[in-house]
């Protein structure tokens, strides 16, 4: 089953996320050394409504719905700019900083998604 929603197309970057860390688990422990979280998302598309998915790079380095157990952060912005971060076109901290994106939990661990993210990019035809 896709992870993808298609009220929220940047969802689609999940299913390339999964896709990658499932293809190698060499690429997936890596992962998960370095990443060693988990890692929620909050998207809210342009209807106002609001979904969740998750990154565990704890244990499993799988991507699944909803926010997962006991998140280590939490990231919640739009579905366009969360878009606009895997596409490389949106800076995090540029989000953070003119209050696009909000962060709940450990923020420290909020700076390890770059790389995860970098990968859906090449991956993901967004």
């Amino acid at each position: 089953m896709g992870l993808k929603n298609d009220k929220f197309p940047a969802s689609a970057a999940f299913d390339a996320i999964n896709d990658s860390l499932q293809s190698s688990e060499a690429d997936r422990q890596d992962a998960i050394k370095q990443g060693n979280a988990v890692f929620a998302f909050t998207l809210k598309n342009a209807a106002g409504e609001t979904e969740s998915w998750h990154i565990d790079l704890k244990e499993k380095g799988t991507v699944g719905a909803g926010l997962g157990s006991k998140p280590t952060v939490t990231l919640s912005l739009s579905d366009e700019d969360f878009g606009k971060l895997v596409a490389g076109q949106a800076n995090a901290q540029r989000l953070f900083m003119s209050g696009k994106l909000k962060v709940k939990g450990d923020v420290m661990k909020a700076t390890k998604m770059q790389p995860i993210l970098q990968k859906a990019q090449t991956k993901a035809k967004l």
